[in-house]
């Protein structure tokens, strides 16, 4: 089992430190721990709340803005379910060891990088190579 690593509230992980230190490592857990708990409270509201307004709307108008409200809502969690199976992936690259890391070079993905999206894979001049790499091919 790991021992517990002391983080102080106001940490921020910085450039002067060994990358990806036992700190890093427990500073980036607990972001990424908070914000699926965040995100899998909002679906539990989402779920409750599309099951209390299940109600029979006899203007045509109302319903169908309620159903268009509907829709946007699910399409919303859905794209946050698979934001919540990449926090996974990350947090299962934090205990392999792997995070932090881009998947392609195998260089650091900066600090900077990987505070504003945790879930980064890649450094963002390799982020900026797919992108461009999909938009050509997209564009066949």
């Amino acid at each position: 089992m790991k021992q517990e690593v002391f983080l102080p509230e106001d940490y921020r992980p910085a450039e002067d430190e060994p990358f990806m230190n036992d700190r890093q490592l427990e500073y980036f857990r607990r972001k990424l721990m908070d914000w699926k708990t965040e995100l899998l409270a909002g679906s539990r509201d989402t779920i409750e709340g599309l099951q209390d307004n299940t109600r029979n709307i006899p203007d045509v108008a109302d319903r169908a803005s309620e159903e268009t409200d509907r829709a946007l809502e699910l399409r919303t969690r859905d794209r946050q379910r698979k934001l919540v199976a990449k926090i996974d992936s990350a947090l299962r690259r934090i205990e392999e060891g792997e995070y932090g890391y881009c998947e392609k070079t195998g260089d650091p993905i900066s600090l900077k990088r990987l505070d504003a999206r945790p879930i980064a894979t890649m450094t963002l001049e390799a982020q900026e190579r797919h992108e461009r790499r999909e938009k050509v091919h997209r564009d066949d």
